[in-house]
């Protein structure tokens, strides 16, 4: 395993905990995509490593603090 695996892996479980705890709602659905990008960016990280990964992962961070404001 690599440590960019480990690292979307933990958003991923992070993200997905913020929006089991977030009422019913667009919100909801929002944190939930970005849970769901960080899944989807762990899982290519585990195959092969890169620093292309690293441009999708900002745009979900901007996502998210965008769903937390």
């Amino acid at each position: 395993m690599s440590d960019a695996y480990d690292y979307f892996r933990a958003h991923a479980i992070a993200a997905l905990r913020k929006a089991r705890a977030l009422p019913p709602g667009r919100p909801k659905q929002k944190q939930r995509t970005v849970a769901r990008v960080y899944h989807l960016l762990s899982r290519e990280a585990a195959l092969a490593p890169n620093v292309h990964h690293l441009d999708d992962f900002r745009a979900a961070r901007r996502l998210e603090r965008q769903i937390g404001r």
